[in-house]
């Protein structure tokens, strides 16, 4: 996994949402923007993504420094956009489409969290 740019951590700092249903966290160690259990925005190589409806995913990928994410070759993840963090790192429109993903994320049903599997015990050698 690609380590984010210092241009990607800016971006996703100076986009963060100031709205108390926003949950800053990690994924994959990486800075994340979550609502109800479930992330709407963050950050990935040189750039952020995020997550949106449909109908906004069709009207911003046209617009250069926007494009499908695709965290490895072939298993893109359809719901989300990668955002260029040099383009349109500390800019009204990205704090706009941050604010989008999380409205649109939290209407969507809390994540619920699946039980922890108990451990297999160890093997001890005799």
């Amino acid at each position: 996994m690609q380590k984010p740019t210092p241009e990607a951590l800016a971006a996703f700092d100076s986009g963060f949402p100031t709205d108390e249903r926003a949950e800053r966290r990690k994924m994959f160690g990486m800075p994340a923007g979550f609502v109800n259990g479930n992330m709407f925005y963050g950050v990935f190589a040189e750039g952020v993504v995020l997550r949106l409806p449909a109908d906004r995913l069709a009207a911003l990928g046209g617009q250069d420094g926007i494009g499908p994410f695709e965290p490895m070759p072939g298993r893109p993840w359809k719901e989300y956009v990668h955002v260029d963090a040099v383009m349109w790192g500390d800019t009204d429109a990205l704090r706009g489409w941050t604010r989008e993903a999380l409205d649109h994320t939290a209407a969507m049903p809390p994540k619920v969290k699946k039980p922890r599997k108990p451990r297999k015990p160890r093997k001890t050698k005799s």
